[in-house]
C-alpha cells in the first residue's frame, strides 16, 4: 500500500539514510553506486544536451596544429637566387677622350667665377650667381651661396684648360687663373654639360 501519512515517510527516509551505516560494507557499497551514478550522469547529459563544445587549444602546447606550425613557421630565402656583390662585379667607368664641350664649359663657367662684380652693391652677390647659372646644375647652384664672392682671388682665366680625369660622361678639368687654379666637374646633363663641384688645386 502507498504511504500516505507523514510519519509512515519519515520512517523510510530514516531506514534509508541509516543504511549506509549500518556497515562498513554498507558503506563501501553506497559510495560505489553514488560515484557510478556520478560518473553516468557526467557522460549522458552532455550529449543529451548536444554540447558540441570543443576544447581550446593551450598556448605552447606540444601537439599544435598544421595551421599554427604553417603561420608560426619562419620564411626561407633561397640564397642562390639572391644578387650578392660577388655575383654582380661593379661596373668601372672606362676612360675617354675629353668633350670639347665639357672643356669650354668649364673655361666658362671659371671665367664667370672669378668675374665679381663691385662687391660694394647690395645684390653684388645675386649678380655673381646669376654669372654662374648658366653653367651650374639646379643642385650646385644653391651651395654656391655660401661663398662670399668679395673672397674670390681671381680676375681672369690664364692659359689653357686641361682634364685631369675623363669619362664619357664626367670630366674634371683644371682650369688656371691668375688667382688659385680650379679643379672643375662638369657633368652631361639632358640640358648639357654642367658644373656640378669644384675645388681649388692643391699647389706645387
Amino acid at each position: 500500500m502507498p504511504i500516505r501519512t507523514n510519519r509512515g515517510r519519515a520512517a523510510v527516509y530514516r531506514r534509508l539514510w541509516g543504511f549506509p551505516m549500518r556497515s562498513p560494507g554498507h558503506l563501501v557499497g553506497t559510495i560505489v553506486v553514488v560515484a557510478a551514478l556520478l560518473v553516468a550522469a557526467g557522460v549522458l547529459v552532455p550529449k543529451l544536451v548536444g554540447d558540441d563544445r570543443t576544447t581550446p587549444p593551450v598556448p605552447g602546447a606540444s601537439g599544435s596544429t598544421s595551421e599554427q606550425a604553417a603561420t608560426s613557421a619562419e620564411p626561407t630565402l633561397d640564397r642562390e637566387t639572391l644578387p650578392t656583390r660577388l655575383s654582380e662585379p661593379l661596373v668601372t667607368p672606362t676612360p675617354a677622350d675629353p668633350a670639347p664641350e665639357a672643356l669650354d664649359v668649364a673655361t666658362r663657367w671659371v671665367t664667370a667665377w672669378a668675374s665679381v662684380p663691385d662687391v660694394d652693391t647690395d645684390d653684388a652677390a645675386e649678380t655673381w650667381l646669376e654669372g654662374l647659372r648658366p653653367y651650374t646644375t639646379p643642385e650646385f647652384l644653391p651651395q654656391l651661396r655660401t661663398v662670399e664672392p668679395a673672397n674670390v682671388e681671381a680676375t681672369k682665366v690664364v692659359g689653357e684648360p686641361k682634364a685631369r680625369e675623363s669619362y664619357p660622361r664626367s670630366v674634371k678639368v683644371e682650369v688656371a687663373t691668375d688667382g688659385p687654379t680650379l679643379l672643375v666637374t662638369v657633368i652631361d646633363t639632358d640640358d648639357g654639360w654642367k658644373v656640378t663641384a669644384y675645388t681649388e688645386a692643391e699647389s706645387g
